[in-house]
């Protein structure tokens, strides 16, 4: 892959967060860093854990393969490897790999003088997972209730755990989290639809600017957020998304136990209802 002109610039020593030197070079085009390699570690081991589980276990079905958690009765305790240690581990490893995928992006944004738009998105992601595998098995005594690793499995711990708040989708947090990723398709569809419209002309057409995009949202709503505004709203709407997600299955449990219909009595109870 040929070096790009300005690539031979930023190419230089510095900009790492931890190891100084040591590890500040690239492998063909991809920056490798400090964190680079505890990527690579974390991941190798994870994923040859998780294939150590399916040894052990009843089936080589991929849809089947099931790491799981502990038992509850474990509690915050290390359980066995056969019992739900191999999660723990597993967790640890999908933790440390993420993060430093994570750190990584933020060496790459320091070399590069650009912001941190892309980390931050990429840790609304982390805090998510987190959410699910750490904070709230902590909140609730018990790393049992962290989900398993597995396709099936985890389907079926998510039909199981929103059945235990009898209709999940009156999870007011749940309501957003789903309203934000549809507004997040949505407006990633109109703008990729527009960019390639104004840039894709048909033969013998010119390529249009960025007012001919503007232009078209003032007639067809009446107002254009414009170029730049356009992504500022498209990662507020994703980065939203996976914050109400984590919010949605934190406080199912840790603050509040019973069916999330039943939340929803404080409006029926209105004054202006009687």
């Amino acid at each position: 892959m040929a070096v790009l002109s300005f690539e031979r610039k930023y190419r230089v020593r510095g900009g790492t967060l931890i190891g100084g030197d040591l590890f500040d070079f690239w492998v063909g085009p991809f920056y490798v860093g400090f964190f680079g390699v505890t990527t690579a570690f974390f991941a190798a081991l994870g994923t040859a854990l998780i294939i150590y589980g399916a040894a052990i276990g009843d089936t080589w079905n991929p849809w089947l393969i099931n790491i799981a958690p502990p038992d509850i009765s474990y509690g915050l305790k290390l359980a066995p490897l056969r019992e739900g240690g191999l999660w723990q581990i597993v967790t640890i490893c999908a933790v440390g790999a993420f993060c430093s995928w994570a750190l990584r992006e933020v060496e790459i944004c320091r070399k590069l003088g650009i912001g941190y738009h892309v980390p931050a998105a990429f840790g609304m992601a982390i805090f998510a997972y987190v959410t699910l595998v750490v904070f709230r098995p902590l909140l609730m005594g018990a790393w049992g209730y962290g989900f398993p690793y597995g396709i099936f499995p985890h389907l079926d711990w998510v039909s199981n755990t929103g059945y235990q708040y009898l209709h999940f989708h009156y999870n007011p947090a749940h309501m957003l989290a789903v309203s934000f990723f549809f507004t997040t398709t949505l407006a990633l569809g109109l703008h990729g639809a527009l960019v390639l419209s104004a840039v894709n002309p048909a033969k013998g057409e010119v390529v249009k600017s960025p007012e001919y995009e503007d232009t078209f949202f003032r007639d067809l709503i009446g107002y254009s957020v414009g170029t730049l505004g356009i992504h500022r709203v498209g990662l507020l709407l994703a980065m939203n998304a996976g914050f109400w997600s984590a919010v949605c299955i934190i406080i199912s449990g840790p603050f509040w136990s019973r069916g999330w219909p039943e939340w929803w009595t404080w409006w029926l109870n209105l004054p202006i209802w009687s």
